[in-house]
């Protein structure tokens, strides 16, 4: 019998990536200037027509995620914005859904937070409510960083490093990285921590509102761990088999703190079962990164670093550089 292969339409494949493209950089509220424009402005001069510029709109500012869980105001009016422009552009006949878009978000008022949704490889989106601002509330923890997307894509690669164990997440933020494992790795438990009230409290919101609970599988918990303070006997009670940290190694005043921490949770272990520690660190400070690396040398920790390619399945600035590496004694 004769094998059916099917004809594929590779005009409907290029739309189809445009679209995801501009679905998952609109969602992460990601810079502008990263969008495929060109492709945009390709389709309307070949096709003359604003098909696909309504679809990306279908795909993004009406789409029921961004009623649900909508990205920050200024972003979602830039981005109409330069849609129009485009559009404007290339002569085509207005659409009347941009500008009832476009309207709804001129003149409505601006807030400190905003959602922002990462798309998983399965379809599922993760959705946080953080601050528009990098620094609020004397914390950077309430926006996501580079280096908690990093580690996200690492673990999505790496899933059998967290299935069936429980996981203790330093330095949680606003809870991407945790989410992100206990949505798509299945750890047994997932033990989220951080210090700063405010940032608690998103976290908890965070969770609950990206249906994880105490109740389901995973069981994950919140709890506040002053690293200063903490002592080896609440260590040992969090039975951790892997611990995990991003962009915690950015200020030269906690480093000796947290050499110190991460040294007590090797010592806490016997060799036969020491958990699986795996840092990822945004370089933004060679200086501060390198101090960080000698004095985890002088508390007797080494580390290797992973260097095995990751996909790229978030958008976010790659210019900096990243590393992620593994601890042992």
């Amino acid at each position: 019998m004769e094998r059916f292969e099917p004809v594929l339409d590779e005009s409907k494949i290029k739309k189809a990536e445009i679209l995801r493209i501009f679905q998952v950089s609109f969602f992460a509220m990601n810079r502008l200037a990263s969008f495929p424009w060109t492709f945009l402005e390709e389709d309307i001069q070949n096709n003359k027509s604003s098909e696909l510029i309504l679809d990306v709109l279908k795909q993004t500012c009406l789409h029921s995620l961004c009623r649900t869980f909508p990205p920050s105001l200024r972003y979602r009016r830039l981005f109409l914005s330069e849609l129009i422009r485009r559009q404007e552009a290339a002569d085509c006949e207005p659409l009347d859904e941009l500008y009832d878009a476009l309207a709804e978000v001129v003149g409505a008022e601006e807030t400190a937070e905003c959602y922002k949704s990462y798309l998983l490889p399965c379809g599922d989106a993760i959705s946080l409510l953080e601050n528009v601002a990098l620094i609020s509330e004397g914390t950077t923890g309430l926006v996501t960083w580079e280096a908690a997307l990093y580690m996200a894509e690492w673990a999505l690669d790496h899933q059998q490093v967290f299935t069936g164990r429980t996981v203790l997440e330093l330095g949680s933020g606003v809870g991407l990285t945790g989410i992100a494992i206990c949505r798509s790795c299945s750890p047994k438990r997932f033990v989220f921590t951080d210090c700063h009230p405010t940032v608690l409290q998103k976290l908890r919101d965070n969770i609950q509102q990206n249906g994880l609970t105490e109740r389901l599988s995973p069981a994950v918990s919140v709890e506040e761990l002053d690293w200063t303070t903490v002592t080896e006997e609440q260590i040992k009670l969090m039975e951790a088999d892997t611990v995990i940290a991003a962009d915690v190694v950015y200020d030269p005043e906690i480093i000796e703190i947290l050499v110190k921490l991460l040294s007590r949770i090797l010592k806490c272990w016997s060799a036969e079962r020491l958990p699986e520690i795996l840092i990822c660190s945004t370089i933004r400070n060679p200086e501060t990164y390198s101090s960080f690396k000698q004095q985890l040398e002088k508390a007797g920790v080494s580390h290797h670093v992973i260097t095995e390619p990751i996909r790229h399945l978030f958008p976010y600035n790659r210019v900096s550089s990243i590393e992620m590496i593994k601890l042992y004694r």
